[in-house]
């Protein structure tokens, strides 16, 4: 029976081992799938960026050009061809290369605020994407830490009945062993009793048998006095028979009365053995029920710091999922402000580049370049600073799940 306690509780604390590290498990999952959304949403960031960059800067017939993370540091910008002729026709033709470079920038700022509203819906789209992957991981933390919860809670209620039916057992245990000690007592109490109205009686029989010897004794005496005083022969013989007599019926009685002294004294040292052999059984029981007691309050003590144990643990645990729940209305705080930084940075940007192409002309390329290249160090700018956010956040984290 012993044996088979303790397998379950081997078994128990297997299975107690097995939750936690599924829920590391699943908290590791967790990590997975928030890291693979920021990547998708990255990703998805990346491509709007490049299609932007494409759609801003245009492909000419002639040239494709491929950039690789940054732009280059030199641009090449292809020269224009000398143009002979008379320089009257020169003038001539320039207000046409005005009017077709005035047509141009309206065309190209058409295309511009046509496709102002196609660029904004994305870049809200992206930004609905983080808040619903953001929720979605709200929403899986909170429930792993409810699941936690309530496994702590079965695990709690578990011990607290395990720990009911070891003090129902040990109760039954301490009864059989009092019934035992009361039952011990009393037959110990009954073999006194009889063995000291046995002592008192052979006592009062010693006594009587003493008396009556002394009383013979002086009849015989008196006898032999008498004896010695009468003078008649047959008389002497007819008392020296009667003398005989009474002799031999002394000795019978005698011989039985020291059968009986045997006796006597055989039940005497038979009831001395059984007050020794009871009292030895009284002294072992009562060995056996303080060591049952002294289990019984060990057990107690035991149960008391485990329940002391699982309470301080639920109370920590508690308070660890109040901390997580506000750090994540935090974090969700954090991120609605990162949002509408994101939000305001893109809607300045977008001002930039409006102006940019408005003020666009023949000789602007590099500053246009410039600018593409202050946005990327920008946009790389905030991603360190996410990168930043994020890392602060996981070692926020790693203390609060140490601590």
């Amino acid at each position: 029976m012993r044996q088979r306690e303790e397998e379950i509780a081997e078994l128990q604390k297997a299975l107690s081992d097995i939750q936690v590290y599924l829920f590391q498990e699943r908290e590791h999952v967790l990590r997975l799938y928030s890291e693979n959304d920021r990547l998708k949403i990255r990703e998805l960031e990346d491509k709007k960026k490049i299609q932007q960059l494409l759609a801003l800067v245009g492909t000419c017939n002639g040239e494709i050009t491929y950039f690789h993370k940054e732009p280059p540091n030199k641009v090449t910008i292809p020269q224009r061809s000398i143009q002979t002729g008379d320089p009257h026709e020169r003038k001539e033709q320039r207000p046409v290369r005005t009017a077709t470079a005035g047509k141009r920038g309206q065309i190209k700022l058409s295309g511009k605020n046509d496709r102002a509203p196609a660029q904004v819906k994305p870049d809200d789209q992206t930004l609905l994407l983080q808040v619903e992957a953001l929720q979605a991981q709200l929403e899986e933390q909170t429930r792993l830490s409810k699941e936690q919860v309530e496994a702590l809670l079965d695990d709690r209620r578990i011990r607290v009945e395990e720990a009911q039916v070891q003090h129902q057992r040990d109760q039954a245990k301490i009864k059989e062993m009092t019934d035992k000690l009361s039952k011990t007592q009393k037959l110990l109490y009954e073999s006194t009793r009889d063995f000291l109205q046995l002592k008192f009686e052979g006592r009062a029989n010693e006594k009587s048998w003493m008396a009556e010897k002394d009383r013979l004794l002086q009849e015989l005496d008196r006898c032999r006095e008498q004896l010695v005083k009468s003078c008649d022969p047959e008389r002497e013989r007819e008392q020296e028979i009667e003398i005989l007599r009474m002799s031999q019926a002394e000795r019978t009685a005698r011989t039985s009365r020291s059968e009986e002294v045997k006796n006597l004294t055989e039940q005497l040292a038979q009831a001395h053995r059984l007050s020794d052999m009871y009292r030895e059984q009284c002294v072992a029981l009562e060995d056996e029920l303080a060591k049952i007691r002294e289990e019984g309050d060990v057990g107690r003590e035991i149960f008391k710091e485990r329940s002391d144990k699982v309470a301080k643990r639920l109370q920590l645990m508690t308070q660890r999922y109040e901390a997580l729940e506000k750090r994540r209305n935090m974090e969700v705080e954090g991120f609605k402000t990162d949002i509408k930084l994101l939000r305001q940075r893109l809607r300045d940007l977008e001002k930039q580049l409006f102006k940019v192409t408005l003020n666009i002309g023949p000789d602007q390329d590099l500053a246009v370049l410039g600018a593409l290249r202050q946005g990327n160090k920008r946009t790389h700018k905030i991603q360190g600073e996410l990168r930043n956010l994020k890392a602060k956040i996981y070692g926020l984290e790693n203390e609060l799940r140490i601590g």
